[in-house]
């Protein structure tokens, strides 16, 4: 494991197959697809920024790389590893030698950063339109008021703001406009078009509109005036907009006690989007929505103003029995669109105990790179600390860039099958992409309006290659490529350009299996399960996520384990693949497969941040850590089981979206009796700080911001560790738990009892059946359990 961790510190990559399959139908039968999971914009202190345009390959159109074939002599000629394409190099790299080379052809910078001087962006300066959800009760507009003023005084000087504010009506706030305050109002039951913005907002009022073209900022007839009525610069409107933002009220229009408030969600979105779209077209700009409940009134709505009409569950999505749903992601998928071709980003702040929509509001933020954040109060830590995070300078700020493309190039035996992650497709085609699609596909290039430092992307490829009688010849020591080509908008304003060459090696042949298992990265392989089945359960109406997986992890089992023929003792897995089966059994246990005790709000938020997530962060959202303290070691990682509790013990876990400082009975009982407080009981103090300051760390490094819970054995709160440790001692296990243990109140089947399963199942009764009994066995569901022994009859 730890080369792969290497390579992704050289080059924010990390691919499950790190040698790949000969051909077509090899790859195949490893069932995981040749992937990748890049991190386009992966901080890296010692890669080199050249202040010159890159050279890129007259037929092919990848760039100069350390890959490349060079030829040294007068001719000055460079060969594209691609297409094997020849290429002179320009006057300006005549002096290059074997001993003088160009950063470009370092062996360790397959990444580099391009910056040229002469490219400057259009808009340089970062644009923030606020669009703030009034149907809230006084105390969380109170909480909203508060984080907004702290985080507004610390902005640059130079960032343009702007204001909406929604309820039953969209008001739209000049902010230009300092003696009074003066709104523009739109009906929020209605959608709103680009015209009627232009036209009752007045941005033609003083001369004749354009009759041809689009409205495009300044460059189409609009004047820097007119933008500058709803766009200023920080500096110049924080004595209005603070004065806006403590004066900002509850939406006075009534609401009968048994309705819900009208909320024109999507409305004051689309009002928002013509608005940057007018005036800072190309911009990067960002739309940040703060909101407090579901959308009732207008487009998008989610739900009716009745309030004995629940909002819509996962069970009426499943029956399709949720009349708004359609509608509503229709709308939004619309909004995105508009979104991604004006380069701008929606951010979504989430603040409520009931859903505002976000399952529908998903694909709008999502495509356009947005970041979302949901908690159930605006008052709450993990609103107002991840707020603070996106203004954030510094070492730990989010590195905010935008208007982003990304391009791939590689070898002609692979082909593009598409993206996982938040990006939107530009149509691209051409021989690169596959037939076979998933994510955002068809395309070879991406429009990223918003990414970040942490930004992740995951790459789906086909190995078109297909067999032939030298196959094995040909694929002994032949290298390939990829090559990742990613221009964005960076923080300072410039336009950069950062690229990413990878090399690896097919395999094929009798000897090829034990090749594959020695580039198996099993990570970066549940992450890529993890991400895949996400995207099925949403985009395919009859895909069951259990079967599949378990499907899968058979099939992987019988092509890269060791066994004996009708002898279950003698299966055994290489270390490469030993951890594998225990990330597929937390997976299917997760929160992205189980549905159930999670609204579809909860469940859209799960999937956008595992969709955008690296490596490292997603492995703990499918198998958290968990770290144990006590008296008689140091801190230390412990197995994820319920056999880790002990009354003498603390446990931090960190299933990512959840940390949990977890105390044994007695450590509850010591603390609850002040012994902590006491000078001669300072070894007992620290014990009970330690987890506290691992968790702050956590909690201080992580976007969004983690939910903090203390709980105590036995106590209600322990169910949010219970419920991700492993079963193995439940209600009805013959063995009593270990004294100050604890058990768990479960029908679901323990990690060793499942393995147990699966080897016997495959052993005696083949795949078909061992994936049914799986499936019956992992479910947990007891009045399945004399199908189970049927089955085991035969």
């Amino acid at each position: 494991m730890t080369e792969f961790l290497e390579l992704e510190t050289q080059d924010a990559v990390r691919m499950p197959w790190n040698v790949l399959p000969g051909s077509k139908s090899e790859a195949a039968q490893c069932v995981i697809p040749v992937s990748a999971i890049y991190t386009p914009l992966k901080p890296f202190p010692n890669t080199p920024t050249l202040p010159y345009a890159p050279l890129r390959c007259r037929s092919c159109g990848s760039v100069l790389n350390p890959f490349s074939i060079v030829d040294f002599s007068s001719t000055k000629i460079w060969i594209c590893c691609f297409c094997l394409q020849r290429n002179h190099f320009p006057p300006s790299y005549q002096s290059i030698s074997e001993t003088n080379m160009p950063a470009e052809l370092f062996p360790q910078y397959t990444t580099i950063e391009y910056e040229s001087p002469s490219e400057k962006a259009a808009m340089t300066n970062p644009v923030f339109l606020l669009v703030i959800d009034t149907c809230v009760i006084e105390e969380e507009i109170g909480y909203l008021k508060s984080s907004l003023l702290q985080v507004l005084g610390t902005l640059p000087e130079n960032c343009l703001i702007g204001l909406i504010t929604f309820g039953t009506y969209v008001h739209v706030h000049e902010l230009g406009f300092g003696q009074i305050p003066k709104v523009y109002v739109f009906k929020g039951s209605k959608e709103v078009s680009k015209d009627q913005v232009l036209e009752q907002m007045r941005f033609f009022a003083n001369k004749p509109k354009p009759t041809t073209g689009v409205i495009a900022g300044v460059r189409d007839g609009l004047s820097q005036e007119s933008i500058s009525r709803f766009l200023l610069p920080a500096s110049e409107c924080e004595f209005t907009l603070n004065t806006i933002l403590e004066e900002l009220q509850r939406d006075p229009w009534p609401v009968p006690a048994d309705h819900r408030a009208a909320r024109c969600t999507g409305t004051a979105l689309s009002v928002a989007a013509h608005l940057l779209g007018i005036c800072v077209p190309g911009s990067g700009a960002r739309i940040m929505a703060f909101l407090g409940g579901p959308s009732t009134d207008g487009p998008g709505s989610i739900v009716s103003k009745i309030l004995s009409e629940p909002i819509r569950s996962h069970k009426d999505l499943d029956k399709d029995s949720a009349p708004l749903y359609h509608k509503a992601v229709k709308f939004y998928e619309g909004l995105s669109k508009q979104l991604v071709h004006q380069g701008h980003v929606l951010d979504i702040f989430a603040c409520a105990l009931e859903q505002v929509g976000l399952a529908e509001i998903k694909v709008a933020s999502e495509k356009t790179g947005g970041l979302v954040v949901l908690a159930e109060s605006f008052g709450h830590s993990v609103f107002k600390d991840s707020l603070k995070q996106v203004f954030q300078s510094g070492g730990n700020d989010l590195g905010l860039s935008s208007n982003g493309i990304f391009e791939v190039n590689c070898s002609k035996d692979v082909k593009v099958q598409g993206v996982i992650g938040p990006c939107a497709s530009l149509e691209k085609k051409g021989p690169l992409c596959s037939e076979a699609v998933v994510g955002q596909r068809n395309t070879t290039a991406w429009k990223m309006c918003g990414l970040d430092k942490t930004s992740t992307f995951c790459l789906i490829f086909e190995v078109a290659k297909k067999e032939s009688p030298d196959a094995i010849a040909q694929s002994a020591n032949t290298q390939f490529y990829f090559q990742f080509l990613t221009y964005y908008q960076h923080p300072s304003g410039r336009m950069r350009l950062r690229i990413t060459t990878l090399s690896r090696r097919w395999v094929a042949g009798p000897g090829s299996v034990q090749d594959l298992i020695a580039g198996f990265d099993q990570e970066a392989a549940a992450v890529v399960m993890a991400r895949q089945v996400s995207f099925k359960m949403e985009t395919e109406a009859d895909f069951d996520p259990i079967r599949w997986l378990d499907k899968s992890l058979i099939h992987i089992c019988s092509r890269f384990s060791d066994y004996q023929k009708d002898t279950p003792s003698s299966f055994t897995l290489s270390p490469r693949f030993s951890i594998f089966p225990q990330f597929m059994f937390h997976l299917r246990r997760s929160q992205f497969v189980q549905v159930f005790g999670n609204s579809p709000d909860e469940t859209a938020y799960f999937r956008m941040i595992l969709n955008r997530e690296n490596v490292a962060n997603s492995v703990v959202m499918i198998q958290p850590s968990l770290i144990s303290y006590s008296f008689h070691s140091d801190p230390e990682p412990v197995l994820l089981d319920v056999a880790a509790i002990a009354a003498d013990r603390i446990l931090l876990l960190d299933s990512y979206f959840t940390i949990v400082v977890f105390h044994g009975s007695t450590i509850a009982q010591w603390r609850k009796a002040g012994y902590h407080e006491q000078p001669e009981y300072q070894a007992f103090a620290q014990l009970l700080k330690s987890p506290r300051e691992d968790a702050d760390a956590i909690i201080h490094e992580r976007f969004p911001v983690p939910r903090l819970v203390i709980c105590d054995q036995y106590g209600s709160q322990a169910r949010f560790m219970l419920a991700k440790l492993n079963p193995s001692a439940t209600y009805n296990s013959d063995a009593p738990p270990i004294p100050g243990g604890d058990i768990i109140f479960t029908d679901d089947v323990s990690f060793e009892k499942a393995t147990v399963f699966f080897v016997r199942a495959f052993f005696v009764n083949g795949h078909d059946r061992a994936i049914k009994q799986a499936e019956i066995l992992l479910l947990g569901e007891g009045n399945k359990r004399d199908e189970y022994d049927k089955l085991k009859g035969h």
